[in-house]
């Protein structure tokens, strides 16, 4: 008898934590379904023949074929499925968009199948079994890798490296490693525990972390290729996009991440600068999850008010016929963050900070603007008669992200920058002879989930290189 469990199962996900209260802690989000609830959801997986919910993850996830574990209550397996094409799932099942969603069959019509919801229990499941155990290699090649950065890229690159044999030791600017995992994304996202686990598997699979290092000032481009065999670049796309506007210079006026990190900080215990939003009232400019992560700390730290401001038009909230399935849907999102409180209004662009007389900023100025009908609706102009002023003593920058941070290290290692923004790669991640990249460095900011893949391909990149080269072929 055919399976009818889509046509009579509705979706279900996890449900958020009651906005009054998870304001007042930085718990995450979710209160997790029960196991049985879960296999019961992946049940509504049709099995397809042509699996789109495959062909749009990155990683290449096995996912119909997960889910049928998953349904038939066999979570081992389930989680060795999806461990054999995703070094974290913990990762990409608590901060990935899950573009497999919108790709699935079902979600011609309907709710797609809650694939991230089963991700995110699968390998919660393992750990909380003591499934998961370090996996040091059989054997050591005697070739040494340095990754430089510890972010999701780096992390998978240098997993990936590790289980080929290769000594992989992580440099990372910051004082502990994680990249934007750890002083990015805030906790109510994902538990920094969560984090912590997977880097001690990490370390006792023999991977090395060396924290506090600069490379390009600290440790020399020349330095690295002296001591290693090769480099994975993996520095991500830190430098933050800005505004050259009246009254930038003004106190109270910060790049999110700059805050983001502060506050990261602060939540782990650790001395952190004191940007704080505590009984401010904030405006954030950007519409991104940058944006949403702010709003978020916002609310934590009791502002007295909040407004996040998006230059483009609001998105609608169902598919137009322009943008069909299986793509991508452009419509409006929200986080858990607007169910908390706050004012998101669209189509304002920012003209100014307003100077209280002491220095710090005291509010903004804006207009609203429409789609232009030139240039196929893509440009913006202005609305006559819509300048006003917006009372603000903290203001949020989040508009992006300009490319890799400049440093002398790509200099020392002989890599170009495409447009200088980006590291210029061939299609196989290769920067240089024995250099290769990966991640946002790359291919500018994006998903968590892109981010592994492109780890795990400059991985396979590397350990190529250093087979073809005659000290591996003399081991």
């Amino acid at each position: 008898m055919a399976r009818r469990d889509f046509l009579e199962i509705p979706r279900r996900t996890s449900p958020y934590r009651a906005a009054a209260e998870r304001v007042r802690d930085h718990g995450e989000l979710i209160h997790p379904l029960p196991l049985a609830t879960v296999e019961t959801q992946a049940a509504r997986c049709m099995d397809c023949g042509v699996p789109f919910c495959h062909n749009a993850c990155p990683l290449g996830n096995l996912i119909p074929e997960w889910n049928e574990m998953a349904r038939r209550g066999d979570w081992r397996g389930a989680v060795e499925n999806l461990e054999s094409t995703n070094n974290f799932p913990e990762f990409t099942g608590r901060l990935c968009p899950a573009p497999c969603e919108p790709a699935c069959v079902l979600a011609i019509g309907g709710d797609a199948v809650s694939i991230k919801e089963i991700e995110r229990t699968a390998i919660d499941t393992a750990f909380a079994n003591g499934w998961i155990h370090p996996r040091p290699p059989a054997y050591r090649t005697g070739r040494s890798v340095a990754v430089i950065g510890s972010g999701p890229a780096g992390l998978a690159a240098a997993q990936q490296l590790n289980r080929s044999g290769h000594r992989v030791i992580v440099y990372e600017r910051s004082d502990r490693p994680g990249g934007l995992l750890r002083y990015g994304i805030p906790d109510f996202k994902m538990d920094k525990a969560v984090l912590d686990r997977r880097l001690d598997l990490l370390s006792a699979e023999g991977v090395s972390f060396e924290c506090g290092y600069d490379c390009g000032i600290d440790v020399t481009g020349e330095t690295l290729l002296r001591r290693h065999d090769a480099v994975v670049l993996a520095v991500g796309a830190e430098y933050a996009r800005d505004v050259d506007i009246p009254g930038r210079h003004l106190e109270g006026v910060h790049i999110a991440m700059d805050y983001l990190t502060g506050q990261n900080r602060r939540v782990a215990g650790d001395p952190a600068p004191v940007i704080s939003a505590a009984g401010r009232r904030v405006a954030i400019i950007g519409g991104g999850d940058t944006a949403s992560d702010c709003l978020g700390d916002s609310h934590r730290e009791a502002c007295a008010s909040v407004q996040q401001l998006v230059i483009y038009p609001e998105p609608p909230r169902q598919r137009p016929s322009s943008n069909p399935w299986p793509q991508w849907p452009l419509v409006l999102r929200s986080h858990a963050a607007h169910e908390e409180g706050g004012v998101r209004a669209f189509g304002v662009e920012l003209l100014g900070f307003e100077d209280d007389m002491q220095g710090r900023v005291c509010g903004i100025s804006v207009v609203d603007v429409d789609r232009s009908h030139d240039a196929g609706g893509r440009g913006l102009v202005r609305r006559a008669g819509t300048e006003r002023r917006i009372d603000a003593d903290m203001v949020f920058l989040a508009i992006g992200f300009a490319g890799v941070r400049p440093s002398p290290l790509f200099d020392q290692l002989g890599v170009t920058l495409d447009g200088g923004a980006r590291i210029a790669v061939d299609s196989e991640f290769r920067a240089g002879p024995v250099v290769v990249a990966a991640g946002d460095a790359v291919i500018g900011a994006s998903l968590v989930v892109n981010a592994i893949a492109d780890g795990r391909i400059a991985a396979l990149t590397c350990d190529r290189l250093l087979q073809a080269s005659p000290r591996a072929a003399a081991l």
